[in-house]
């Protein structure tokens, strides 16, 4: 089963199904409860609609830390971080223009959070004018960017697995 996460929302889920993130100008957490076998993908817009990493606002950190606070209650309940937690960012955003960028990013934001509780997280940023596919295996926290083609041999690859 497939489920699209779409933006500024998240899903949880223990079984193993395929939770698909597209991108531009947004990021994909994927975060994963080895010890529980349970996983989430947040999707995430960057703010300014311009497909590139805006600066965090006042507004832009509350409303996010709200809905990053309810993903992770979701995904690891009442259990305090551990070495069994993994997270990683996928982010898209368009390539670099002449214009400043900006000192904090929604991605930096994240990770700051993250780092706040004692998990920690990878990350990988993807800078092209295309936007990026991400799929998320949540029981067993694997997560990578597909295309159209790799996405039907993750389908296929699950139902032989399930």
């Amino acid at each position: 089963m497939e489920v699209l996460v779409a933006p500024d929302t998240y899903h949880v889920s223990p079984e193993p199904i395929l939770m698909i993130a597209d991108l531009h100008g947004a990021l994909a957490l994927c975060l994963h409860d080895e010890g529980r076998a349970v996983g989430g993908l947040l999707h995430l817009r960057f703010m300014g609609g311009s497909g590139r990493p805006s600066d965090v606002t006042d507004n832009t950190l509350t409303s996010v830390l709200v809905v990053l606070d309810r993903f992770k209650r979701a995904v690891l309940g009442n259990a305090l971080p551990s070495e069994e937690i993994q997270a990683r960012i996928i982010a898209h955003a368009l390539p670099p223009t002449s214009d400043m960028e900006p000192s904090a990013s929604l991605v930096d934001l994240i990770r700051a959070d993250l780092a706040d509780t004692k998990i920690a997280c990878g990350t990988q940023m993807t800078r092209r004018t295309e936007s990026i596919r991400v799929c998320f295996q949540p029981a067993e926290g694997r997560a990578w960017i597909c295309g159209p083609n790799d996405l039907r041999s993750a389908r296929a690859a699950q139902r032989s697995a399930g």
